[in-house]
């Protein structure tokens, strides 16, 4: 028996991989719902996202362990690709949405960035590696200039892991972007080869996915799909320790309990919930697992009539640089992205404040929160009076920091832990946040296993 703690994205795709390598599992869920953070709502006509919107897939490659998961639990026909506006992203500079050039010919007749920048730019291919681990902010600004540190990385920093590049790891946080310097010495021969290998393959380019009635018809899906009984949900764990071959996990709900003897358990759980499982086991460890930082967020679904939206939302959504003095970080355009997510009549923006650079966003009640949003929309979307609906959720720990050390973190946590065969973590605060990278990481894991 195999025993996954958690049933988020992560736990739930450990356990449907192995499930079908043909092993038993057993799914523990403290809340009375799956899905941890990936949570859909239909509400007056809208759906709302109280989680991730969407997430990257890159179909026919051997890294698409969601499409694998997707087929699998036949959700294919659910799928949804976003159309091509989703590739037209707009950041603000001077109070301005300009769209982000996505090609040279875009880069030169761009306004977002000065002469001065893009001619900083030429420059890239010519400086060297640099030496020592960086942060985010460092790495772009040796590389690239601080203008475009303030008007790409830093608010795609921001949408991304509502985080500060001066404290994100580049090596950790954006792995593929510090890979380009690694391996080319430069980002711009790095995207260029990585152009080049991706012509030759002839395989189709990433696409932004999601479903036709929400995220969350994914985890559901999934734990609808394993064997009857083998997710609980509404559980609470009372004990984890070693046993003679494997581990011995203890739970309850308010009207039973059980002990369930595991040859293997996965945390699949966020990094304090990880630590008080842990704190017997290795406090050292638990200690560490404490230490990993958490963004909190509110998100904000916003619904309009589009009459009142002064910008034409042609695109996946737009971002908001710290120096603009806004307060809001950006958003989406949910309903041009994929259909069925407003009513008649009405679009849909997806907005977010908060993040690590101000964490007092999320202590601001409803009132206040709906008041900042609005004012903001209205100066960068030109969306005039009060949205037509507006739903909040707040989270108090929503994006895991991947901080200078973080890597170095992680493997003194599997050291310390390295006694206890059989006992394995896999979460978002570890090898990637996004859903892909939680899907692929749990297919990994359930390879290891087996």
């Amino acid at each position: 028996m195999i025993v996954v703690i958690g049933a988020g994205i992560s736990g739930l795709s450990a356990a449907w991989f192995l499930h079908r390598k043909g092993l038993p599992v057993q799914v523990l869920e403290r809340a009375d719902r799956v899905g941890g953070v990936i949570a859909s709502e239909h509400l007056d006509g809208y759906l709302i996202e109280h989680g991730p919107n969407s997430t990257l897939q890159k179909p026919e490659s051997e890294d698409d362990a969601l499409g694998r998961l997707v087929g699998d639990v036949g959700l294919s026909d659910s799928l949804m690709a976003a159309g091509t506006a989703a590739k037209k992203r707009f950041v603000m500079r001077g109070g301005q949405l300009r769209a982000l050039p996505t090609s040279p010919p875009a880069m030169i007749a761009t306004r977002l960035f000065s002469l001065a920048a893009k001619l900083r730019l030429l420059g890239e291919p010519f400086i060297g590696r640099g030496k020592g681990e960086e942060t985010i902010a460092q790495f772009v600004t040796r590389r690239l200039g601080p203008e475009f540190l303030d008007y790409a990385i830093e608010p795609f920093v921001s949408g991304v892991y509502a985080g500060d590049p001066r404290t994100l790891s580049v090596r950790a946080a954006v792995p593929k972007i510090y890979a380009l310097e690694r391996d080319h010495g430069s980002l711009i021969r790095g995207a260029i080869a990585l152009g080049k290998a991706a012509k030759a393959a002839a395989g189709p380019p990433g696409r932004l996915v999601s479903f036709d009635d929400g995220m969350e018809v994914l985890p559901r899906t999934i734990a609808e799909r394993l064997p009857a009984g083998s997710v609980r949900t509404g559980c609470r764990m009372v004990g984890l320790e070693p046993a003679e071959d494997g581990w011995r996990v203890a739970w309850g709900t308010p009207t039973e309990s059980g002990v369930i003897e595991a040859r293997h358990v996965i945390l699949a759980v966020p990094a304090a919930a990880a630590a008080d499982l842990i704190t017997s086991l290795s406090p050292e460890a638990a200690g560490e697992l404490r230490d990993i930082a958490y963004a909190p967020i509110v998100s904000a679904g916003m619904g309009y009539d589009p009459k009142r939206v002064g910008h034409a939302l042609d695109g996946f959504g737009f971002l908001v640089p710290r120096r603009e003095g806004v307060r809001i970080l950006g958003g989406l355009f949910s309903s041009t992205l994929f259909p069925g997510r407003a009513p008649a009549g009405r679009v849909l923006i997806t907005t977010f404040i908060g993040g690590a650079m101000d964490g007092d966003a999320v202590a601001l009640d409803d009132s206040a929160v709906t008041r900042c949003l609005s004012d903001d929309l209205a100066r960068s979307l030109g969306a005039a009076g009060e949205p037509a609906m507006v739903h909040l959720t707040r989270w108090e720990r929503a994006i895991p920091q991947y901080v200078l050390g973080h890597l170095e973190r992680i493997a003194r946590i599997d050291g310390l832990l390295e006694d206890h065969p059989g006992l394995h973590f896999r979460a978002n605060w570890r090898d990637g946040i996004s859903v892909a990278d939680c899907v692929r990481n749990g297919e990994k894991l359930a390879d290891h296993i087996a």
